[in-house]
């Protein structure tokens, strides 16, 4: 099942990640896990950048679900630039989206995937509401 991404969203954080070699599996293409790994040093990324990281013994972000629609092959050697986006603020959660495509065949999307994203008070291990500094960058 291919689940798309919507036309409304907001493009947040763009990165460029460079591809190793060990990041390919027996077939000589990027492995299925890695490209959820590089949404989730993307999101982190846009996270710090924007003075939210990740704080164990605080509150912070948790993925509630996800997954990634594998368009065309990704092979070594390659750097990926992977787009963020926002969408569907709500009390403590909101929407991720990404976009992942090699540099050097710019407008070539290779995959697309998404999340959903809970902010939570880690020690108590509940949703709070989004920080309001947050919720207005998704908005």
């Amino acid at each position: 099942m291919r689940i798309d991404i919507p036309e409304q969203k907001k493009l947040v954080h763009e990165m460029i990640i460079p591809m190793r070699w060990g990041d390919m599996d027996a077939m000589g293409h990027m492995n299925n896990t890695v490209y959820f790994r590089y949404m989730e040093i993307a999101r982190l990324q846009w996270l710090i950048a924007i003075g939210h990281p990740p704080d164990p013994k605080g509150i912070g972000l948790v993925i509630a679900n996800a997954f990634c629609n594998f368009i065309h092959q990704l092979e070594f050697p390659a750097e990926v630039r992977v787009r963020s986006y926002v969408s569907s603020p709500g009390r403590s959660s909101f929407d991720t989206w990404a976009t992942m495509e090699r540099t050097d065949r710019p407008g070539l999307i290779c995959a697309t995937g998404g999340a959903t994203a809970v902010w939570v008070d880690f020690p108590v291990q509940k949703s709070v509401p989004l920080p309001e500094g947050l919720r207005q960058l998704i908005e």
